[in-house]
């Protein structure tokens, strides 16, 4: 009998949340399944790790005394990590990171814990997939998002990621979805502000708000897919560098340049 794959599930909205409960469940339809998630709420983490406090990690029983599920006190790249390193016994076939209760389409990508689990999968080599559906309320229903999270993960296992590479995928909260686009990232940003305030001593303190722009109109984008009922898959990678500005400095008299000693 062909073994199962060993899949690593994690998340940042924290390891009781609906999401993930409803993503250990399709993946426990797939493979073996271990749990690694935060012990609380670490949305908005971005990729940070821990280094100046400890780490704990602990098994938890919460749906199924027999699935294997470890509450972790650090980030969700800190999950993925000790998951890796520390509570399996061998390297995972798949990381999943979700479904996160949020939008993580377009800039969201950069300041998403979900995704930067999935990226830290990526970074060891391992094919991972961050799943997010657009509904932010805890009372979220996942269950439309089933079918598809099954179906992309499946596709995964079969046709393997190239080195490097992570899917980001979205999904919208609509009665009834058209299907799956494959996309790039739509040019969008957060125009923020701040809520100043006073506390009871007086000392001024600040609520972050702002409104999502979206500043493309192509018909290939996250945000016009999702926009359209469509289920967004867009390729994500961790390598920062752009590649098509290199030439453009290697015209700089950088090397000409005197520096003066003091």
């Amino acid at each position: 009998m062909k073994e199962k794959p060993l899949i690593l599930v994690t998340n940042d909205d924290g390891i009781n949340a609906p999401g993930i409960r409803t993503l250990i469940d399709v993946m426990n339809e797939i493979g073996d399944v271990v749990v690694v998630a935060p012990d609380s709420p670490q949305s908005g983490m971005g990729h940070a790790i821990t280094i100046d406090s400890t780490l704990y990690v602990e098994r938890v029983v919460l749906d199924n005394e027999k699935q294997l599920e470890y509450s972790c006190s650090g980030t969700p790249a800190d999950c993925v990590k000790l998951g890796i390193r520390e509570v399996l016994d061998r390297k995972p076939d798949l990381c999943v990171s979700g479904i996160n209760h949020g939008s993580n389409s377009s800039i969201n990508v950069i300041y998403s814990g979900t995704m930067s689990a999935a990226i830290e999968a990526g970074i060891e080599g391992i094919p991972a997939i961050g799943f997010s559906l657009l509904n932010y309320k805890w009372s979220a229903d996942f269950n439309a998002s089933k079918q598809y999270v099954k179906t992309i993960t499946e596709n995964v296992l079969k046709n393997g990621l190239p080195n490097g590479v992570v899917l980001n995928v979205n999904i919208p909260d609509i009665p009834k979805i058209k299907g799956i686009k494959i996309c790039r990232q739509a040019r969008a940003n957060w125009v923020e502000e701040f809520d100043k305030r006073k506390n009871p001593q007086g000392r001024d303190y600040f609520w972050l708000t702002g409104k999502f722009v979206n500043l493309d109109h192509g018909e290939d984008t996250d945000e016009w897919a999702l926009e359209h009922g469509y289920v967004s898959v867009v390729p994500v990678q961790f390598d920062l560098t752009a590649h098509h500005c290199i030439q453009n400095l290697n015209t700089w008299n950088l090397n000409d340049t005197e520096i003066n000693s003091a």
